[in-house]
């Protein structure tokens, strides 16, 4: 697994994703909040409807790591729990991400992410998520 950079990554995934609940049960979290904001994060897709290249910026922006770390860090500096809790929940959807195997968008298609093209089989007989 550790020569091949894709499992390793999905690996991260898992540990995010994980992390991220794990923090979540301790802060004592709202189980269905964190399911509505997991699903949320997905609606940064609709940029798409603009065109490709909007549409990628908007979803990465939501599917990358700098938002949710300013969210968290701004949650606990200003103790402000919904910001916190905000934070979390978008860790763990991009750790859910990864883990199947679903990247950061180019701007040349939905499918087309930073950990190759959804669905499609790899060289080394590896295939992405479905």
């Amino acid at each position: 697994m550790l020569d091949n950079p894709v499992s390793l990554q999905r690996l991260e995934g898992i540990c995010l994703l994980f992390g991220a609940i794990a923090a979540w049960y301790i802060l004592n979290g709202n189980w269905i909040v964190l399911i509505a904001l997991l699903l949320a994060t997905d609606l940064s897709a609709l940029g798409y409807l603009a065109n490709k290249k909007i549409g990628a910026m908007i979803y990465n922006a939501f599917h990358s790591y700098p938002i949710p770390a300013l969210f968290l860090a701004a949650g606990l500096v200003l103790h402000i729990d919904i910001v916190v809790f905000i934070g979390l929940a978008v860790f763990a959807h991009i750790g859910a991400d990864r883990a199947l195997g679903f990247g950061l968008k180019f701007p040349s298609g939905f499918k087309d992410t930073h950990l190759g093209r959804i669905g499609q089989r790899r060289k080394n007989g590896y295939r992405l998520a479905k």
